[in-house]
């Protein structure tokens, strides 16, 4: 059972955080459009149910994730995300009454079977349990001044693919963080209890973080086409979230000739999410 509970867990997030997507991504674009930081945008989506039911998804998928988090390595949990891209195209496909061609099929079943390639070949470990402050503070400094730079790029561009790619990849950061800081503070809930856990930094850390990574979302969702932000988010997000897992919880996995099939997993991936993204349902309108 060592890996079958973070990996139900990770997937039952996976689709919670899918279902947010399409009925966030629905919200966003019934609300006026911004060309800046517009904090203001969460008080315009808190009027739309449409928003709020997709906000009760990610409280689902952040119980899932914390889940998973505590029993697996953040190195198999949070690629297991990319599998949000899929689903989420298949719960618009429902929603809107359209069927997936079958390129789109043929593009799922890449995400698939490159994922599952992918963790077999590296097979991730569990690591170490805890991360000091003195191994935290260039981790949290790195990703908090990616996630600056990424999302000034784009907010200074007009709408379009280079503004959604570039708050996509922000978001990406930011939800990688704050899986991170949500794994160390589920150390800290199973070791100190609901005290520790309440007064631990982490804990605080990854609520602010992960309030960053919703709010950048949205404006992502806003500035461009899906086909831009998604990959971004869906192989940022995965990318980010692996370097944190080997530099800070020297979490291993393995290399030699197991690089081989994970090149090629990866390739499948990275094929499978642009085609989606490319040609999917729009999340909104069906078109």
């Amino acid at each position: 059972m060592g890996f079958v509970l973070p990996v139900l867990f990770a997937l039952l997030a996976a689709f919670s955080n899918a279902l947010a997507t399409v009925l966030q991504r629905r919200a966003a674009l019934s609300v006026p459009q911004s060309q800046g930081f517009r904090p203001g945008l969460l008080v315009d989506l808190l009027r739309r149910p449409v928003w709020i039911g997709g906000m009760l998804a990610v409280v689902v998928a952040g119980l899932g994730q914390a889940a998973a988090l505590a029993t697996g390595p953040l190195s198999l949990v949070q690629p297991l995300f990319v599998l949000e891209l899929p689903l989420a195209l298949l719960l618009a496909s429902l929603m809107t009454g359209r069927h997936l061609p079958e390129v789109m099929w043929l593009a799922v079943a890449g995400v698939v079977v490159g994922l599952g390639i992918t963790l077999a070949a590296a097979a991730p470990d569990h690591g170490r349990t805890d991360v000091s402050l003195a191994r935290w503070v260039p981790a949290l400094c790195a990703c908090a001044g990616a996630t600056v730079l990424l999302a000034a790029a784009g907010l200074r561009r007009p709408v379009g693919k280079a503004r959604a790619g570039c708050l996509g990849a922000a978001t990406a950061v930011s939800y990688a963080l704050t899986a991170g800081l949500m794994k160390d503070s589920m150390r800290v809930l199973d070791a100190d209890g609901l005290a520790g856990f309440l007064t631990a930094w982490q804990t605080y850390a990854f609520a602010l973080a992960g309030v960053c990574a919703v709010l950048l979302l949205e404006h992502a969702m806003q500035g461009g086409p899906l086909v831009a932000s998604q990959p971004a988010l869906t192989l940022g997000d995965a990318t980010v979230s692996l370097v944190l897992g080997v530099v800070l919880y020297r979490e291993h996995v393995r290399t030699d000739w197991w690089l081989v099939p994970q090149a090629l997993g990866v390739a499948l991936v990275v094929v499978g999410v642009l085609t989606l993204a490319r040609r999917g349902v729009d999340l909104s309108t069906g078109r």
